[in-house]
């Protein structure tokens, strides 16, 4: 037997990965983020192929990953994470900072943030899974501890949208 909700146990956070190029800025909001290598440090995202972050993030050739933090609200993680890109600027609301690597991010409600240059796509099929070499990396001073999936699930009544990595139908 497969229950799909035993992968519900395993632990997330919540974060916005982003990238620009000459032509789009895009972010996207995403459970799934991880430190893979320590040395050069490398550091993974599942993104879902449909998003339009997905696209810019291959054209880039780099990606951004903010750590978002618990005091973030309904309405942030709506903003960055259940709109397009495609027709939204996703950072007018909330700010908008460059990265070492040239992607924007919003510097609300998050605790870190690390760049990357693209270093490997996997096609996994419905997500890419893009793994980036850190080039600059940093907490923020005074910063609320990091969301946890379980945290926006049972404290602020989250969804999980279908193109998340860890949709389960009902």
């Amino acid at each position: 037997m497969l229950d799909p909700t035993a992968m519900f146990t395993m632990s997330y956070g919540l974060y916005v990965v982003s990238a620009a190029d000459s032509e789009d800025k895009a972010a996207c909001l995403i459970n799934t983020a991880t430190q893979v290598t320590a040395e050069p440090i490398q550091v993974s995202v599942a993104v879902n192929k449909e998003n339009y972050t997905a696209e810019v993030i291959r054209r880039a050739g780099a990606f951004t990953v903010t750590v978002v933090d618990e005091t973030a609200d309904m309405p942030y993680l709506g903003n960055f994470g259940f709109r397009t890109s495609a027709n939204f600027d996703k950072f007018e609301k909330y700010g908008c900072e460059t990265s070492a690597v040239g992607s924007p991010y919003s510097p609300e409600h998050i605790c870190a943030v690390v760049a990357c240059n693209l270093v490997q796509t996997v096609d996994v099929g419905t997500h890419y899974i893009f793994v980036g070499e850190a080039v600059d990396a940093e907490k923020v001073e005074g910063a609320a501890a990091p969301m946890t999936y379980s945290y926006y699930h049972t404290t602020l009544k989250g969804k999980t949208p279908p193109k998340a990595s860890s949709y389960v139908a009902s």
